[in-house]
């Protein structure tokens, strides 16, 4: 990552947090916007209330009217969103009694994303007679069409940002809608999905039935698909994690959480979106996503074990592959210039003719990451054209920027969606040089480089009694952390007594905090470390480097030390 600065957080302690909060809690809540205790409770009574999101009552009714002779069959995305929403909605009305429900997701390589009309032709094989989206649909004008053809009606349940025009479906449920006063736009997928279930379920007065049961699902969904954590959100993941601390999650999410070797009894947010929605995404970007909803929606252990065991495969597959890919993007984007009068600087487009088209948003993310850059990486699809997955930075709504093209290049992009900080889009190849120009263009008009500089924003120092496993512990307990709710972040100067290289690529240090030579040693690991110990100088016992870090528990051999996990090294 270029950068260029590291900028502490506000550090005032409003007087509305009470005095029984540790200081450092305080600290950390106030720079991320929390006001009061109100602001921590995420018991599930302070949900937003089912009803104030508007379709969902009309949704109820609608899907009521399939529960005893209808065949209800839910489309999803073919991400964890996708999955998780699908797998809430089949699970939620089959629980309600509904007697025929089945699921689709479409083959990306094939079809693409969304409610296409060839996915209808598809679906129509079956006989539905509800088709009901799940993390799609939005802009799915002439999928909704086909199925009005086929007098199929249509329920929409989606998150993302509409067109200018709506499909025609028979009910759109979505807190993105123009006209939408739900209080939570930020919901994912498969928060969606789970308002609808839990509306459906008051519609048909099923008292014994409860919705809060799924929320292992809902968790996992929201946490992966990178949706800021708004109030509302972090009740829904809390809750979530609560089910899966105490082992009442579903047996698919239990077997992709043991397989990965972490205890379930301490799992985090950052768990589910570093270690299971890996594993999950996996099946979506290589194969199909159905092995993904099938692993959520088995009942069996042993079942859910071995297509859990499927997806692992496919995830270590997913990693080979994007290693390769990843260094390809650098070498490309190596290339670029990257002064501040360079066009290319704002807005990066990255194509090879090898790349894998289910990899190409995680190589997009990783460049992104790297340079502080919205970033959009191409692969070939199946028809001959190029599919981009774009990554975008704070400030910077990639999506908007996409319709701000469409709209000054008529023609330019053949279709495009998706949210502010990630999207999706289909172009001819003879068209991407023209795109590339009319990309870099659009981003110097929306951004500014302040929001490109790359800065990190850190909770302050942490003092060298603070640097222990209970305050680790305290932090972990503390969230849940994620989008727009960073998990705390801090900064210091420390003396390095040893350093190396484990695991070919990650850089392990012990250090000293401060000038004291008797201060207790710390453990520090730097994940995908660029360069060798052996290699830089700088890296000698004695010398000094500048962490930014976040604290963590590190168990090994049943002992447990603190460790420092850095974010960003400056040696010197």
């Amino acid at each position: 990552m270029i950068v260029t600065e590291i900028r502490r957080r506000p550090a005032g302690l409003p007087s509305a947090l009470g005095a029984n909060l540790p200081p450092l809690l305080r600290r950390v809540y106030a720079a991320r916007g929390v006001s009061c205790e109100e602001d921590l409770d995420l018991s599930l009574d302070r949900l937003l209330p089912v009803s104030s999101l508007a379709g969902v009552e009309a949704a109820a009714r609608l899907l009521a009217q399939h529960q005893a002779a209808g065949r209800v069959l839910v489309i999803g995305d073919f991400d964890a969103d996708g999955a998780t929403g699908s797998a809430l909605l089949v699970r939620g009305l089959r629980g309600l009694g509904f007697a025929q429900v089945d699921f689709l997701v479409p083959n990306r390589f094939r079809f693409g994303y969304g409610l296409t009309p060839e996915i209808v032709a598809l679906a129509a094989a079956r006989r539905p007679s509800l088709i009901v989206t799940v993390d799609n649909g939005v802009s799915s004008i002439g999928g909704v069409e086909a199925a009005r053809a086929l007098d199929i009606p249509v329920l929409i349940t989606d998150h993302h940002l509409p067109g200018a025009a709506l499909p025609r479906a028979d009910v759109i449920v979505n807190p993105n809608l123009k006209d939408s006063t739900f209080a939570s736009p930020a919901l994912a997928g498969v928060g969606v999905a789970f308002y609808v279930i839990a509306a459906l379920a008051r519609a048909l007065a099923r008292t014994e039935f409860r919705a809060s049961e799924l929320l292992d699902l809902v968790a996992l969904g929201t946490v992966a698909d990178l949706v800021p954590l708004d109030r509302n959100n972090r009740v829904l993941v809390a809750q979530g994690l609560r089910r899966i601390r105490a082992g009442r999650c579903v047996p698919g999410i239990r077997a992709m959480i043991e397989l990965a070797g972490r205890r379930l009894e301490q799992i985090t947010a950052a768990d589910l979106g570093f270690v299971v929605a890996p594993r999950l995404n996996a099946a979506g970007r290589l194969t199909d996503m159905s092995v993904g909803i099938a692993c959520l929606l088995a009942d069996d252990a042993g079942q859910a074990t071995l297509l859990a065991a499927q997806l692992g495969k496919l995830n270590e597959e997913r990693r080979e592959i994007e290693q390769r890919m990843q260094q390809e993007a650098k070498d490309l984007a190596a290339a670029l210039r990257f002064d501040t009068a360079g066009s290319e600087t704002l807005g990066l487009c990255l194509f090879d003719d090898s790349w894998h088209q289910g990899v190409v948003g995680l190589v997009a993310g990783r460049i992104k990451d790297r340079l502080h850059r919205p970033v959009i990486a191409f692969a070939r699809a199946e028809d001959g054209t190029l599919r981009g997955s774009a990554r975008s930075v704070a400030g910077i709504n990639i999506r908007d920027v996409l319709d701000g093209i469409a709209t000054r290049h008529p023609g330019l992009i053949d279709k495009f969606g998706g949210h502010a900080m990630a999207a999706g889009m289909t172009l001819q190849e003879n068209s991407f040089e023209r795109f590339r120009s009319a990309f870099a263009a659009e981003i110097a008009v929306r951004g500014d480089l302040d929001s490109l500089a790359g800065v990190i924003h850190s909770d302050g120092e942490l003092s060298a009694p603070e640097l222990t496993v209970e305050t680790a512990r305290m932090l972990r307990g503390a969230g849940p952390w994620g989008q727009g709710f960073p998990e705390p972040l801090f900064d210091g100067a420390f003396k390095i007594t040893d350093a190396r290289i484990v695991g070919d690529r990650h850089l392990k240090l012990q250090l000293r905090a401060g000038s004291a030579a008797n201060s207790a040693l710390l453990d520090a690991i730097a994940f995908g470390y660029i360069g060798g110990a052996d290699e830089d100088p700088a890296l000698r016992p004695g010398a000094e480097v500048r962490l930014a870090y976040r604290l963590e528990v590190n168990e090994y051999n049943g002992t447990e030390r603190v460790q420092l996990n850095c974010q960003h090294l400056k040696l010197g």
